[in-house]
């Protein structure tokens, strides 16, 4: 089964902090990262699926395009994360939970194909995967 992965590309801001915690355990746990900052991220949506017969496409990667848009890029690009993203209150705005929140925006109505994956990638060395709530 062929598996085809679009990118794109946003900005936005983020701090790990959590407010049971003093400042100084904060700082403990979740070093310079308990301070503001931002990231250029690059995020990957894959989707998988048999060809159709008369486009030999998985699925439309216009409509791709613009449902990635709508429900993320145009949601978290130049925000702050956790305090723009209603979904964001009491969880931190960490790749793990930014994923989960992705998927579920966008996997029900991603047709025809399947979503398969959402990679993020917050640093030349650091990226999460997703594979949905069932695996």
């Amino acid at each position: 089964m062929p598996y085809i992965t679009k990118k794109f590309k946003f900005c936005a801001a983020h701090q790990y902090w959590n407010i049971d915690w003093d400042a100084e355990k904060n700082r403990e746990v979740f070093g310079e990262d308990s301070r503001l900052h931002g990231h250029n991220y690059t995020l990957e949506v894959t989707v998988k699926g048999v060809p159709d017969p008369d486009t030999g496409f998985v699925t439309d990667l216009g409509e791709i395009k613009k449902l990635v848009n709508k429900n993320i890029i145009n949601v978290i690009d130049h925000s702050t994360i956790e305090k723009d993203i209603p979904w964001f209150k009491d969880k931190q705005p960490s790749t793990e939970n930014m994923v989960i929140w992705m998927w579920n925006e966008i996997e029900p109505e991603i047709t025809p194909g399947q979503l398969h994956r959402i990679r993020l990638v917050e640093t030349p060395t650091i990226y999460t995967d997703y594979f949905g709530p069932e695996n």
